[in-house]
């Protein structure tokens, strides 16, 4: 039975369609684009985005990881946009809680998957890969590195928290657009759409998960090693600058995970959103080369 579309006021690209996932764990927002007819069906792949980030940072990478012949399910997770979760009640925002929502997700998509972590995204794929690889094909991270953010990284962090704790999120969002121009400002500022869509994400937020998977960041362990013992192929992306994580950072990680290494040229912490072409040809490059 087909899952119904929803109404939703981002509207999905060209040929993708959005719905809510019903798992074991809940319902979640996704944005699903399938291949199209007449291409040669190669694969599936799970996106999961940043922090205060959301299933539309994809968008772009829809079509040409389509016409590659690769289905994209890009995923809001617990409290992101979209999806549901406690405004206030932190519990579920744990990083293994998160990362069982991943596993959940998985199951009820029920086909093996190319994981694809963005940021924030690529700790909790990566926490849900420790937990179980087995529905998995291959993991991708993307500017996602091996343990906490960069100290400047962290400033913006406290004081996205400490904003928090004495005002509403609309107050928030008037604060973080005083900071300058949304392309200068980043975080919840840019994104795929116009001001008014990415307001209306903000606003979606749970502050509880913006401030659980924010200290997440602020204080995660380097579980490489760990990682490298999984069976499974990595793959490492980025930009050629991150503030986030040293792009020296990731390289290193990268020779320890013996993974394919990417650098998308021009691109900064959202390759996906600053040069999708070459993102999707590098991501589905790399599937190709791993089929399920």
């Amino acid at each position: 039975m087909t899952t119904p579309s929803i109404t939703t006021p981002f509207p999905p690209p060209p040929g993708a369609r959005a719905y809510h996932l019903r798992t074991e764990r809940g319902e979640f927002a996704v944005v699903d684009a399938p291949v199209p007819a007449g291409v040669e069906p190669r694969g599936v792949a799970l996106l999961l985005p940043g922090f205060t980030g959301s299933k539309e940072d994809f968008h772009r990478l829809h079509e040409p990881l389509a016409a590659r012949g690769y289905r994209a399910i890009a995923v809001d997770g617990r409290g992101q946009n979209e999806s549901d979760g406690p405004a206030e009640d932190e519990s579920p925002y744990a990083q293994e809680e998160l990362a069982r929502d991943v596993l959940a997700q998985a199951a009820a998509l029920d086909t093996p998957l190319h994981l694809v972590g963005h940021s924030l995204g690529g700790q909790i794929a990566r926490a849900a890969v420790l937990l179980d690889h087995s529905p998995f094909v291959s993991f991708t991270l993307v500017s996602s590195g091996p343990a906490e953010i960069s100290d400047s990284q962290k400033e913006r962090v406290k004081l996205l928290h400490d904003a928090l704790a004495v005002m509403t999120m609309p107050e928030v969002w008037g604060a973080i657009l005083a900071m300058g121009p949304p392309e200068e400002v980043g975080g919840p500022a840019r994104g795929f759409g116009k001001l008014d869509q990415l307001r209306l994400r903000w606003l979606n937020h749970k502050p509880a998960q913006l401030l659980v998977t924010g200290r997440q960041l602020c204080t995660a362990p380097n579980r490489v090693a760990e990682l490298a013992a999984v069976p499974l192929p990595f793959h490492v992306v980025s930009g050629s600058v991150d503030d986030t994580w040293p792009v020296s950072l990731l390289d290193e990680m990268a020779a320890d995970l013996r993974a394919h290494r990417t650098i998308v040229p021009d691109a900064e912490h959202s390759p996906n959103l600053d040069q999708p072409l070459p993102t999707a040809h590098a991501l589905a490059d790399f599937w190709d080369h791993h089929p399920r």
